[in-house]
């Protein structure tokens, strides 16, 4: 910035020969810009991450390292390799001018000197640097606000999904707070099970984040099924036993169904394996599809447990010790021994 607070351009100048960088750090002040000189392709290399200028002149032959072994440094370094590289020499052989090219290089301007020829190849590059920059900021907003939009879709599907879910458990006479509390706890639980060394590898910070997402759209599948039977206090006949079941194909279905974006992709099908396979047993006599042991998705496995000890201490009103005990007898049979084991010990947590 000047004293008006302008951005100043800088451009680096790099030459052996005091006579040369002389004459073009004249032809760069008329223009309006600042030059930054050096000696050597060495201090270039030091000058550029320190000055960041918008193009540099180098000279071809230099002592030490070359205007072209310069050049490659440059554009190998990820700081550095957007400034334009205009090579300059006395030397106008047309494989030279190619080589230039070839490595990156933007332009080549031939000794000696003409002013006029050097300002409008400088400014040239300069408006092509300019524009570049421009081009980028625009596709980056624009990718940005992509992403908002992307985003906000996503939380609008999730938001429909999450009304209908509070719907299947209203209408299964859970109160309003168990969607919560069921979350909450596989949050919980979850993070459990990755401090134990028999499930660290399998569960990553944003796996708890997706089963806690998940976790409530466990029984969505509610939804298509007749309010009476949801409802009913009786003992359900095998015909009415069977139609709640369905519960668990209606609701993968449903979700399975969703046409969405890559980033939610991993929620999504968290939640089909949670509402497909949270009935499933550890024994292999769950439903619907009979899996046993580790046939079973994890995520399906953290929200059985959870969602039996919710049930527990919410329909049943027993209390925590009580719903544990009654569980302990079926672990093994219905949980997964391991995750139960993890659950009891980390129970006070639980809310």
């Amino acid at each position: 910035m000047d004293r008006d607070g302008r951005d100043v351009v800088k451009i680096l100048v790099v030459d052996d020969l005091e006579t040369n960088r002389i004459i073009l750090e004249g032809i760069i002040r008329d223009m309006g810009c600042l030059p930054v000189l050096a000696e050597s392709g060495e201090e270039a290399i030091k000058l550029a991450g320190e000055e960041e200028p918008r193009l540099i002149l180098t000279d071809i032959s230099m002592p030490g390292m070359d205007g072209y072994e310069l050049c490659g440094m440059l554009k190998a370094h990820r700081r550095t390799r957007n400034i334009p590289v205009i090579f300059i020499s006395a030397n106008d052989n047309p494989e030279d001018i190619v080589r230039g090219l070839t490595i990156g290089g933007e332009d080549y301007i031939t000794k000696p000197f003409i002013p006029e020829i050097v300002q409008a190849r400088v400014g040239i590059h300069l408006s092509l640097y300019e524009m570049n920059r421009e081009l980028k900021e625009t596709n980056r907003r624009l990718q940005a606000s992509v992403n908002e939009q992307l985003r906000q879709i996503e939380q609008e599907k999730k938001d429909v999904l999450y009304a209908l879910a509070a719907i299947a458990m209203e209408n299964s006479c859970y109160r309003k707070e168990h969607v919560a509390r069921l979350s909450r706890n596989c949050r919980i639980l979850a993070q459990g099970m990755q401090l134990s060394p028999l499930f660290e590898d399998k569960i990553s910070d944003a796996y708890i984040d997706t089963v806690e997402m998940a976790a409530p759209l466990c029984d969505i599948g509610n939804i298509g099924i007749p309010l009476e039977l949801l409802r009913k206090t009786a003992p359900l006949s095998g015909e009415e036993m069977n139609a709640v079941r369905r519960h668990t194909l209606i609701g993968a279905k449903l979700l399975g169904d969703l046409h969405v974006g890559s980033d939610y992709n991993d929620f999504l099908s968290t939640a089909v394996d949670v509402a497909h396979y949270h009935h499933e047993n550890w024994n292999g006599s769950g439903y619907p599809e009979g899996l046993k042991g580790e046939e079973i998705p994890l995520a399906a496995q953290i929200v059985s447990t959870v969602d039996v000890f919710c049930a527990l201490t919410e329909k049943k009103n027993y209390g925590r010790e009580e719903s544990l005990e009654i569980m302990e007898g079926e672990a093994g049979i219905k949980f997964n021994p391991d995750i139960f084991r993890i659950c009891r010990k980390i129970s006070r947590q639980l809310c």
